[in-house]
């Protein structure tokens, strides 16, 4: 089993800057690639960013490609998010993923096989 817990969310005005944060525990050796994902209200949960095990290999929505800054700390078992110039559109809960079956870089929720609870995220204009 590994448990994701994320923090860090908030209100914030548009074209600012937050930091998330995705802390996992359990069998945290078993992670392979983890992703954020986001959900607004009415809508459904879509795609954000991933990052491969080792940080080799990352993957962006187009919608946030240049304004968004996936990492991890294996050491910490944390992975982050880093959102600049962020936009009313972006107001949503953030949710991170961690797969386990090495599906690679998969955009498609689905894949991955453990989710944290969210946090919420609100843009204001």
């Amino acid at each position: 089993q590994v448990q994701l817990v994320e923090s860090g969310g908030g209100l914030v005005q548009a074209g600012g800057s937050l930091r998330l944060s995705c802390a996992a525990s359990g069998r945290t050796f078993s992670i392979y690639a983890m992703a954020w994902f986001r959900q607004a209200p009415g809508k459904e949960r879509e795609f954000v960013t991933a990052i491969s095990r080792y940080s080799a290999t990352t993957t962006y929505a187009d919608s946030v490609k240049g304004r968004f800054t996936i990492s991890r700390d294996n050491a910490k078992n944390t992975m982050y998010l880093q959102m600049n110039s962020l936009k009313p559109e972006d107001t949503a809960a953030y949710y991170c993923a961690a797969d386990i079956t090495v599906s690679g870089l998969s955009r498609l929720a689905k894949a991955y096989d453990y989710w944290g609870q969210g946090t919420q995220v609100t843009v204001s204009s």
